[in-house]
């Protein structure tokens, strides 16, 4: 009988593992690369190092223009939500990136693309899918 219930957990503990390993994570490029630009200029803007932001912003408002063109998987739950934060980083991105041309102060920076990376956050908080 030990045998048994040995054996009949182990199938469970198999079919639960291989159920969670079947579910594949959701690929968005655009978000992916939006995510590249956003770690490699905020995390040095962190530290005290503006010159990647400085040069790079312009990058960013490409990036966060294409992810809001790109189409939403259709797996996502809440594409309103979605939409409305991936506006909200376009225009703050465009925003800074004013900014930045009219050389405006590291502090003035870090606060705006704080508030980006902030966005950013919740951009990925809203990628769920439905079944989960």
């Amino acid at each position: 009988m030990k045998n048994l219930t040995a054996l009949f957990v182990l199938a469970l503990l198999i079919l639960v593992s291989s159920i969670a390993t079947s579910q594949t994570k959701v690929e968005w490029k655009e978000k992916d690369n939006f995510h590249g630009i956003m770690s490699e200029t905020f995390h040095p803007a962190e530290e005290g190092n503006f010159t990647p932001i400085r040069t790079r912003c312009g990058e960013m408002v490409e990036k966060a223009i294409a992810w809001q063109k790109s189409a939403i998987p259709a797996d996502f739950a809440n594409v309103a939500g979605i939409q409305e934060n991936l506006s909200k980083l376009v225009a703050g991105s465009e925003a800074l990136n004013t900014k930045i041309k009219a050389n405006c102060t590291d502090a003035e920076i870090l606060t705006n693309l704080t508030a980006l990376h902030d966005i950013f956050h919740s951009v990925v908080g809203l990628c769920k899918t439905n079944d989960k």
